[in-house]
């Protein structure tokens, strides 16, 4: 198949996205496919204005090659975004419209919150993962808050605040301490912290409004971390989160060594199927489609939380769902191929 795979773009999870990308579109090529990688918001200017069809698809490519042109865009994106250049970079929607499917390595508000799946889908372009409206709802926390308490899915006790609103103090804000302070929108934990004093509550507060206008509010839960993959609305093996230092934040995210990760989690087998209930149950209240991965927290006394869900999760090797399909006998490639075969079914 022609494929692209998106990725990069203007998120604060740039970088990470790109990983991604490179990774996918190896597996790809791995698999046989003639995938090519392109960053959404910079494009590839070095393609030719009379290229098309085996040119724009290459039997033989550089992913490397291709990764360092995005990474070449880095220093400057604060300043392309200043000069009002439209979103999607050169050549992106000429090649995602010649392309059989567009894997969507995009990570991040303004990839995975359903702007691009919404233009995708008026120009007819198939693509992987959730369509616009599934990605939005998921996108925003409070929203999927909502969802998940009107769905049965159990959620920490939280609160929406406004950066133009009432400032609350964590006595006034129905929450208390400890708690954890986070941007709405955002991934990979960028601007979240857990806050145990009123002047550590008010500087997480700084934090995570100097990136959103909205932020979420939530009690702090005291236990074990997990997450649960959903593919073609079944959910996958539980796999445990379990940080050297501190809590899974950007760092213990993406930096090797700072997390022991356990797929199959060592669970009760009826705490396994609760929790993959509840990941399948948040999958259909947010209208997701294709494939997902949604976090929990479980507390000390058993008790089970859905933090959030993922519409497009980390795709490498390492990541947590690839773990998760590792689990089941999938390989890296193979899963790449099947969440196209499931995207497009």
């Amino acid at each position: 198949m022609n494929i692209v795979v998106l990725a990069g773009g203007i998120s604060t999870e740039r970088e990470i996205s790109i990983v991604s990308g490179t990774m996918v579109c190896t597996a790809l090529r791995k698999k046989g496919h003639r995938a090519v990688l392109l960053d959404v918001y910079c494009g590839d200017g070095r393609i030719p204005a009379e290229a098309a069809g085996a040119e724009l698809f290459p039997e033989t490519y550089d992913v490397e090659a291709a990764a360092a042109y995005m990474r070449s865009f880095d220093g400057g994106i604060g300043a392309m975004k200043q000069t009002g250049r439209p979103f999607f970079g050169p050549n992106v929607l000429r090649l995602c419209q010649e392309a059989e499917v567009v894997f969507m390595a995009l990570h991040g508000e303004d990839g995975e919150g359903g702007k691009v799946q919404a233009a995708f889908d008026l120009m007819g372009i198939r693509y992987t993962g959730s369509g616009p409206l599934g990605s939005a709802m998921a996108m925003d926390k409070e929203i999927s808050r909502k969802l998940f308490a009107e769905s049965g899915v159990p959620t920490a006790a939280g609160i929406a605040l406004q950066r133009n609103g009432a400032r609350r103090t964590s006595s006034e804000n129905g929450v208390g301490l400890p708690c954890v302070v986070k941007p709405c929108c955002g991934g990979s934990s960028v601007g979240v912290a857990i806050a145990h004093t009123e002047e550590e509550y008010e500087q997480a507060l700084d934090l995570a409004f100097g990136y959103e206008e909205e932020v979420i509010v939530e009690r702090y839960i005291a236990g074990r971390e997990f997450s649960v993959g959903v593919v073609d609305g079944t959910a996958y093996p539980v796999i445990e989160i379990a940080p050297l230092a501190g809590f899974y934040d950007y760092k213990n995210k993406y930096q090797a060594g700072s997390t022991i990760e356990t797929c199959p989690a060592k669970l009760a087998e009826d705490k396994t199927k609760e929790m993959q209930r509840y990941a399948e149950l948040a999958y259909r209240a947010l209208k997701l489609e294709c494939y997902a991965r949604m976090d929990f927290m479980m507390g000390e006394d058993g008790s089970l939380y859905c933090l959030e869900a993922n519409t497009l999760p980390g795709m490498t090797p390492t990541s947590l769902l690839p773990q998760e399909a590792a689990a089941l006998g999938m390989d890296f490639p193979a899963l790449c191929e099947h969440l196209i075969e499931v995207s497009l079914r």
